[in-house]
């Protein structure tokens, strides 16, 4: 019996959406943020899983220490 089970994903994310919306916002002169802000949708999820990967990795460390 062969089952035939396609999956695709497909779409930019919630984060993608916002940075081409701030994108958008800020070339028509609609808000006048930092280029930081604007391009915050794809750095702050980046640096999130940066900060979450560290802990990680200091606590294995710690506990192979002992």
């Amino acid at each position: 019996m062969a089952t035939n089970s396609t999956s695709s994903s497909g779409g930019i994310g919630i984060c993608g959406m916002l940075f081409i919306l701030f994108l958008a916002l800020k070339l028509t002169g609609y808000i006048t943020w930092s280029w930081w802000w604007v391009t915050a949708p794809l750095w702050i999820p980046a640096a999130v899983v940066a900060a979450i990967l560290l802990v990680v990795l200091a606590v294995v460390i710690i506990m192979c220490v002992k």
